[in-house]
């Protein structure tokens, strides 16, 4: 992946989560008090103990570090937007000529939805396509998502979120761009 110089209102970011709050995550995940098994042998009253009970060791056996540093192998920013902190992926194609495209996950996804496509995206050659199908992508975390700040207050809207990505856009130096939204 190429990294793009970042523009003065946008930092590099890395993603390190303190010790300490990942060792209240697993002493809060062990705390944890599960109700009796339902009773019926379906989902019709909530989740099922059996699947909740899966979910708690999957979350107790999560590498977080080993998922830290894959997400920090991907160029992340965060950048001021309409008074939000914004954090970003800004993944660069090897081509020049790439078409800058902006991909937003829907509620209540995250940028994650779109990590496996970076890099067919960017330099689809090495994935086996054409230099012309290339993108220079960038994938920003909705307000109150990721590391994204969340508003303070109400009135965050879809025209919000639209103006952000387009300043955003304009703030990495593209004037034309694509985008596609989840949801």
């Amino acid at each position: 992946m190429i990294e793009i110089p970042a523009a003065p209102k946008i930092k590099r970011f890395a993603v390190h989560v303190p010790e300490p709050d990942l060792a209240d995550l697993h002493a809060r995940l062990d705390r944890v008090r599960l109700p009796e098994p339902e009773t019926v042998p379906d989902a019709s009253q909530g989740i099922e103990l059996r699947r909740m009970n899966a979910l708690l060791d999957a979350w107790r056996r999560h590498d977080w570090r080993a998922t830290e540093a894959r997400w920090n192998a991907i160029p992340h920013y965060r950048v001021l937007l309409d008074g939000l902190g914004i954090a970003f992926w800004h993944v660069r194609s090897p081509e020049p000529a790439a078409l800058p495209l902006l991909l937003t996950h829907g509620w209540p996804g995250s940028v994650l939805e779109f990590e496996d496509m970076l890099g067919p995206l960017s330099d689809p050659v090495a994935y086996g396509g054409s230099a012309h199908d290339a993108f220079h992508v960038v994938v920003p975390a909705l307000p109150g998502f990721g590391f994204s700040d969340r508003p303070a207050e109400p009135g965050w809207h879809p025209g919000c979120t639209a103006r952000a990505w387009a300043q955003l856009m304009t703030e990495l130096g593209y004037q034309r761009f694509v985008a596609h939204g989840g949801d």
